[in-house]
């Protein structure tokens, strides 16, 4: 994540690589005594009802016995912060806007926005409303994380030192703000809104249309172009350095959120129950990686999975009844507004003919500054709302015009009583899961879910607004009172499925709307080449195992290749100078394999390519901006190949030609050419993938410098893209910068009663120097089988400590 490289990465580095060495010497083997914790024997927990069991296997994770669920969560809480505090406390600095108390003023326009956005506002509203069960729930678990900081002084995490800070006491409004933030991680359109806002500032309607969005669902493969609201609605100016830095605002500290998951059922399974598969795509680069695991035991139930570090419950994983497991759905729960401000009030906006008083909310920011009396100084932000949501035009310098931009999301106006995630477990079958599902509105996820019946299912969770013109394509302004906003798409007909005649369901963050759900949805959407890929797979995928699954995960097929190489290769066999890069085209297998060339050159020639189709036109920055939203463009582009024709490959700055696609591509292939040798050597041959795109796992404290290769996890080579199955998703401008990737592979086999199939790009540990930091990497890269244990007696085998929770004697 950008805000942790900025604020983190340099921290200390010459200390840490002194304190480095003295480790090494004085324990040359296992875990720093500077940051260990206890594993083994028992302790007082002061809070339980009862004792609890927590065994560890070979990889650290927890395995917590309990008899009563308040126990369980308690423990949880208490686990999960010796595992992951410093991670925790940096997830909690960051959703409430404080991060400035770690990293001094330099984090200041991180925590403008997100003060603004008001993730803890929301928060402190929404644990009023919670009922028993959830507050509960929410409670047991951080009274776990607050037993730890208070009764366990001296396991601190070594981190917290270096880093010059100590960690706060957990309130429910920590958890929730969290989640907020996950929430909004989620719903991935707003940089579309503010990108379409600048193409149609700088092109006008028509132009603009020619490249917006173009989504398309494999499963009804009909185009479903993005819907303009031409009916009335004249063009608002903002001004395209204003939106530049609106989107550079909005989306700092955002989570690239991606996903893959599928479930089959029976009569496709070895094992005649279901078996479900997930690969959640996040940035994981930074140790130990998003995902805790851990399994949670009740006498009668029990369940094995993850969930984000500083909430509780399992939100990826299995029960004793149910398997369940999330991609990114991309709904379009927000929207830009429009705004005017009342030019005889300063202080007021107009909706029409009626003015109306800005709300102004006052918070206070901190920062850590050595100098000050305290260790800290402090300034007042002022925040305007409307009644749309906060102004978040605020965080620019003033834009030049009686114009603000407010944000509006739906999680923040459905509040409900319970959240949803506290209900998985409980759980029995595959209805009362999708029931469950019902109230998880902070979110727009895929979940796919499973029950021991032999029941399988899909929906999405989530609340989309109705909207009265159009989509949420573009910021929408506001010219009277009346709602923009006409109320709420239904449960029921949210899209979903149960219990498909094919037998499987499967999503990745394509587009999976038609005729199921006939309210617009969204226009962000992954291009439609994984969800061919899992079709492919699924149509020969008759009798499976899970390790058949686990294989699936790891597939390197390329289907955008297999439709556009082709075409690259005819062209460019045509020209001397580009006649090799034809040649390792025509020959590719089409797998984006790490020792092969084809996949550098199909990946640099379609980057290139990209480019020098818009450039022209857009000029730099509104190109950089555009293609930095890979769905925004990439299978409009993509068609537009197929089809071998488009304006928009005639470079308008040279009037006296009009250029083709074979031009473009062409001279894509040059500037490649030139810019490879460079780099990677005059041999076209040894320009191997994997040389090219490769993993960075780094430490929190060291993300460069000197001390980065002794504290971070490596760099590796990858298989894999943005295009298959197996993600290692690079950021566009450079094809070796990975940006996302699988956070988790899991494969879940109902039928298997012993254990589950999942490894961790990182560890279960968040402490540096721990050995369980780094130590899934090498099965995540090579393949090799990993399990959590789900039977007592696969946990007892397997069991390497034994710590007992212990409640205070009476």
């Amino acid at each position: 994540m950008k805000w942790l490289k900025k604020i983190i990465g340099g921290l200390f580095i010459l200390i840490l690589a002194v304190l480095f060495l003295v480790l090494i010497i004085i324990n040359p083997f296992g875990p720093s005594p500077l940051n260990k914790y206890q594993t083994d024997g028992q302790l007082i927990l002061s809070g339980l009802k009862e004792p609890v069991k927590v065994l560890r296997d070979e990889n650290g994770m927890a395995y917590i016995y309990a008899k009563n669920m308040d126990d369980l969560l308690m423990a949880q809480g208490f686990i999960a912060a010796t595992d992951r505090l410093f991670q925790m406390e940096l997830t909690k600095l960051f959703a409430s806007g404080r991060i400035g108390e770690l990293a001094g003023v330099s984090a200041k326009p991180i925590d403008v926005t997100m003060r603004t956005l008001g993730f803890r506002r929301q928060a402190q509203t929404h644990v009023k409303l919670l009922n028993a069960e959830a507050k509960q729930f929410v409670n047991r678990y951080i009274e776990g994380v607050n037993a730890f900081i208070r009764g366990r002084p001296k396991e601190i995490p070594l981190e917290f030192k270096l880093a010059g800070i100590k960690p706060g006491l957990w309130t429910p409004e920590d958890v929730l703000a969290i989640v907020y933030y996950m929430g909004w991680n989620s719903a991935a359109n707003l940089p579309h809104e503010i990108v379409a806002q600048m193409l149609v500032e700088k092109l006008g309607y028509a132009k603009a249309a020619e490249i917006f969005p173009l989504n398309i669902n494999p499963e009804e493969p009909a185009a479903s172009e993005t819907r303009l609201r031409t009916d009335g609605y004249s063009i608002v100016r903002l001004g395209l350095p204003a939106m530049k830095l609106l989107l550079s605002s909005l989306s700092s500290g955002r989570l690239h959120i991606g996903s893959n998951n599928w479930v089959v059922a029976p009569g496709r399974s070895q094992s005649r129950k279901p078996i479900l598969a997930n690969d959640p795509h996040l940035d994981s680069r930074m140790l130990p990686g998003p995902w805790y695991p851990c399994a949670l035991i009740l006498p009668d139930n029990r369940a094995v999975g993850v969930t984000i570090p500083g909430t509780p419950g399992v939100t990826i994983g299995r029960t004793s009844h149910v398997a369940f497991g999330v991609t990114n759905a991309y709904g379009d729960m927000q929207d830009l507004f429009i705004e005017t401000v009342d030019p005889e009030k300063a202080d007021h906006y107009l909706e029409g003919d009626r003015s109306f008083a800005f709300e102004t909310i006052e918070e206070t920011l901190k920062f850590k500054d050595k100098n000050a009396p305290d260790g800290y100084t402090t300034e007042t932000l002022r925040i305007r709302k409307t009644h749309r949501g906060p102004v978040v035009s605020d965080v620019l310098p003033p834009l030049k015009t009686n114009t603000v931009l407010t944000f509006r999301w739906s999680a923040f106006e459905n509040m409900e009583p319970s959240l949803g995630f506290e209900r998985f477990f409980a759980c029995r079958n595959a209805e009362e899961f999708r029931e469950a599902l019902r109230y998880v509105n902070q979110i727009s996820l895929n979940y796919v879910f499973a029950d021991m019946n032999g029941h399988i299912g899909w929906h999405v969770t989530g609340r989309l607004p109705i909207r009265s013109k159009g989509g949420g394509e573009l910021p929408y302004p506001v010219k009277g009172s009346k709602d923009h906003w006409q109320g709420w798409v239904p449960f029921e007909e949210m899209p979903h499925a149960m219990n498909p005649s094919k037998g499987w369901i499967g999503t990745t963050n394509h587009m999976t709307t038609g005729q199921i759900c006939p309210y617009y949805y969204s226009n962000c959407f992954a291009s439609t080449y994984r969800q061919q890929r899992l079709m492919a797979i699924m149509d020969e995928a008759n009798s499976t195992s899970a390790q058949d699954h686990w294989q699936y995960q790891r597939d390197i097929v390329n289907m955008k290749a297999k439709r556009l190489a082709p075409i690259m290769a005819r062209i460019l066999l045509k020209y001397d100078d580009t006649k090799t890069l034809g040649e390792i085209l025509n020959t590719w297998d089409m797998k984006d394999d790490a020792d092969q060339p084809a996949p550098t050159v199909f990946h640099a020639l379609y980057s290139e390519l990209a480019q020098l189709t818009y450039k022209d036109e857009l000029g730099t920055d509104l190109t950089h901006a555009m293609l930095k939203d890979l769905y925004f463009w990439d299978q409009r582009l993509a068609q537009m190949i197929e089809s071998g024709k488009s304006p928009w490959f005639d470079n308008v700055q040279t009037p006296d030609a009009v250029e083709s696609l074979e031009d473009i591509l062409h001279q894509a292939a040059s500037d490649v050419m030139v810019r490879m040798k460079k780099s990677a050597g005059d041999d076209p041959q040894k320009w191997l993938w994997g040389n090219q795109h490769q993993y960075d796992f780094f430490s929190p404290i060291a993300r460069k410098g000197a001390a980065k290769k002794w504290l971070g996890g490596g760099t590796h080579p990858a298989d894999g893209s943005g295009d298959t199955l197996n993600r290692a998703k690079y950021d566009h401008h450079n094809l070796s910068e990975i940006q996302f990737m699988a956070s988790l592979r899991m494969v879940a086999d109902l039928g298997d009663a012993d254990k589950i199939l999942a490894v961790l790009p990182g560890g279960v540990t968040a402490r540096q120097f721990h050995p369980h930091t780094t130590d899934q990497i090498e099965p995540f890269l090579n393949g090799k089988e990993v399990y959590w244990w789900f039977s007592d007696k696969q946990i007892q085998s397997h069991a390497k400590h034994s710590l007992l929770l212990q409640p205070p004697m009476e």
